[in-house]
């Protein structure tokens, strides 16, 4: 089943008004299945860079991507070859010389720090970001939202069969990140210190940071805490909501509040299976607030600014 994004129409007006497009995402959000849909339209290369015979294709760039200036070229998990970006500017200005201004890159990635510094370095004013989150309550039915809540958006997960094959999936999902992606963006800890971590954020959801706390837990340092958290949020999988003030000199709240971003890793990293167990559970409020906040954020438009305000005797609200 191929649910229609509402994010298309916008990938395709970037593509006719950028020569890259760089659509940004978690892994098994959907990125890749939104990139054909738009390449079989347009008869477009499509290139996985975690292929090896992909990257083979890719040896010398610069002259298999000229080979294909006339077509759109997708290139997937783009932020393992970053030294593809110098060869992508190149070609980009040799083809603006040439009258080809629009729609030549599609670049898709899942670690938002590592693409951005890359591509910023060597596209910048070419490319246009976007970002794709997991399935939203806009783009399903409305006796879909339940579901939505307990499974999250991603599709597999959200489309499984049942509430324990979508289980079985998000916790699959969860030790891919913790055994394989994590550490191939240079984490140093073991597997089993960062799934405490994650399981410890997945308590804390909606709560404020407190670093000192979580380092104490996990018996690391407070520098190393704010590392990983950076790297869950450059993974899409974390967010922090900062907080509101217009005066400094209040006596307002400054520490963020944070949320695992996607519902149904919350309830896979807390071993909630149902809506029985979500709702006996004392997480069950913040889950909902989670859920609240990223379905408006991915609904508001892009330039939209947010954040939480909340006073020092406890008084405040998310805006």
């Amino acid at each position: 089943m191929i649910l229609r994004r509402r994010l298309l129409p916008t990938v395709e007006t970037a593509l006719s008004d950028y020569p890259a497009v760089a659509l940004l995402g978690a892994r098994q959000v959907g990125k890749t299945t939104l990139a054909r849909q738009i390449g079989d339209a347009r008869s477009a290369v499509y290139l996985d860079i975690e292929r090896p015979s992909d990257r083979q294709k890719l040896t010398d760039p610069q002259a298999y991507l000229s080979l294909h200036s006339q077509r759109l070229v997708i290139l997937d998990e783009v932020q393992h070859m970053p030294e593809l970006f110098p060869v992508l500017r190149s070609l980009i200005d040799e083809g603006r010389r040439a009258g080809q201004t629009t729609g030549r890159f599609l670049l898709l990635g899942s670690a938002t720090g590592e693409l951005l510094c890359q591509s910023g370095e060597s596209l910048a004013g070419r490319v246009a970001y976007l970002e794709l989150p997991p399935l939203q309550t806009l783009e399903l039915a409305e006796d879909q939202q339940n579901t939505l809540w307990l499974r999250g958006g991603f599709p597999n997960s959200l489309l499984a069969s049942s509430d324990t094959k979508s289980l079985d999936w998000r916790q699959n999902l969860i030790s891919t990140y913790l055994e394989r992606e994590l550490p191939s963006y240079g984490s140093r800890l073991p597997a089993q210190t960062l799934r405490r971590l994650w399981t410890m954020l997945a308590h804390l959801q909606g709560c404020l940071l407190d670093v000192s706390q979580l380092a104490k837990g996990l018996m690391i340092d407070a520098k190393t805490v704010h590392r990983y958290l950076d790297m869950l949020g450059d993974l899409m999988l974390l967010r922090k909501l900062p907080p509101w003030h217009s005066n400094l000199g209040k006596r307002l709240v400054k520490s963020p509040k944070l949320y695992v971003r996607d519902s149904g890793l919350l309830h896979a990293l807390l071993g909630l299976a149902s809506h029985d167990a979500l709702l006996a559970h004392p997480v069950v409020g913040n889950s909902w607030e989670g859920f609240v906040i990223e379905t408006l954020l991915n609904a508001a438009p892009r330039e939209a600014q947010y954040g939480f305000y909340r006073s020092s005797n406890g008084a405040g609200s998310t805006c």
